[in-house]
């Protein structure tokens, strides 16, 4: 077994950096004090292929309790993520099939061992035990609950206060996570605030099964790039396998409000660096934040060379070192489809009010008409401040280089 520390110093953080609550907090740090190892849980359903910087929040407050020697265990929601969660959801979320889950969470452990280390542990797939269960044991833990408590919850309220369809298996789904609680005998759990009534119902499961309630931490959410949480629905978020100059780029993009926020919970960078940091120009500010996330998932050098290369692009107005080039077959191209054959923009529409406002460029010149037509095959296009394309027609053999 690890060597448990038990510094208060580093208990003290773990307790309070970007934590909004703990439930119980002086029985969670009796615990820590111990010397006992600590069975850390945390649930994420695939419901998206990547993980991003706001469900890396929790990630890292887990892998705090690592580095204090507790025991991680992690759980990919196979079979919770096809019931699907309402806890953050002003309508009713679809029911995915096994067939996306199965395509979203492939790569899910190994992006977060980004965060966590791997040899410290626990990895379950909560299917293991929850396709299992029958209808008795299901309606043994329903009867913990009464349907008064689900209705209660403030986004489930407003919608059934609009008149919105609150289906069944939305109120079954509270019973699922709590029961992944008994199964791997969680002694903690973490979740953003969103997660509270889910968290707390594994603490009433787990006495029925002889089982002491789990203590519970629940983590301030990101804002993503928008000023809202930061979420894949809303496409508002930041990848942990986002490129390192995208990746910088989407960072120094976020609100100024937001910067201490990202520091605090998106970063290891001590609490007193922060607030010097702070006394920065939010600019410089965020080229410091960018740099040290870039540098959590993809390296110092990385880090660096994301800064300098923001620096250049957009304060030196130069262009990028490297300039991704796509190939289309067409010689020539309104500038709204040239858009979208590029894969620039999703749709025609959006192609058409990014011209018409004025953010896109065509071999350093503005354009401002969405049906001009551009000859494609060595045409610069420029779509707002950072994204650059070259673009080469198949048509032509010659290579732009020679």
């Amino acid at each position: 077994m690890a060597k448990i520390i038990t510094d208060p110093k580093k208990i003290d953080e773990l307790l309070t950096r970007g934590v909004e609550e703990v439930i119980v907090k002086d029985h969670l740090r009796e615990a820590l004090f111990s010397g006992k190892q600590l069975r850390v849980k945390l649930g994420i359903d695939p419901t998206s292929p990547a993980i991003h910087l706001g469900r890396a929040v929790v990630l890292r407050k887990l892998r705090a309790f690592q580095e204090l020697g507790h025991l991680v265990i992690f759980i990919v929601g196979d079979f919770t993520g096809v019931i699907g969660d309402t806890s953050d959801k002003e309508s009713e979320r679809p029911m995915l099939t096994e067939a996306e889950i199965e395509k979203n969470m492939k790569t899910y452990f190994s992006q977060a061992f980004k965060i966590l280390d791997e040899k410290k542990t626990e990895v379950h797939y909560n299917s293991e035990w929850l396709s299992k269960l029958g209808f008795h044991e299901v309606a043994k833990l329903a009867d913990l609950f009464g349907l008064h408590e689900f209705e209660a919850r403030e986004n489930v309220a407003r919608r059934m206060k609009a008149g919105k369809r609150v289906s069944l298996r939305e109120v079954l789904y509270p019973l699922m996570q709590g029961y992944d609680s008994v199964a791997i005998k969680a002694d903690v759990e973490i979740g953003g605030t969103d997660q509270k009534f889910n968290m707390l119902s594994g603490r009433v499961i787990q006495p029925t099964y002889n089982l002491k309630p789990q203590d519970i931490i629940t983590m301030q959410l990101l804002e993503g790039t928008d000023g809202r949480k930061m979420s894949s629905s809303w496409g508002n978020v930041i990848k942990i396998t986002d490129e390192a100059n995208e990746m910088f780029g989407k960072i120094m993009s976020v609100g100024d409000d937001f910067i201490r926020k990202y520091f605090l919970l998106a970063t290891d960078l001590p609490q007193s660096e922060i607030e010097e940091v702070m006394e920065l120009s939010p600019r410089d500010a965020k080229l410091k934040l960018g740099e040290e996330i870039v540098a959590l998932y993809h390296g110092k050098k990385a880090g660096n060379g994301a800064r300098e290369e923001f620096i250049k692009v957009f304060s030196e107005k130069a262009k990028p070192d490297e300039i991704p080039t796509v190939k289309i077959s067409e010689k020539e191209l309104s500038l709204a489809d040239l858009l979208v054959a590029a894969k620039l923009v999703k749709s025609k529409s959006e192609a058409r009010r990014l011209i018409e406002q004025g953010g896109v460029k065509v071999n350093d010149e503005k354009k401002t008409d969405p049906n001009e037509l551009i000859q494609t095959h060595g045409a610069l296009i420029q779509v707002g401040p950072r994204r650059f394309v070259r673009v080469i027609s198949v048509l032509f053999p010659l290579l732009l280089d020679k």
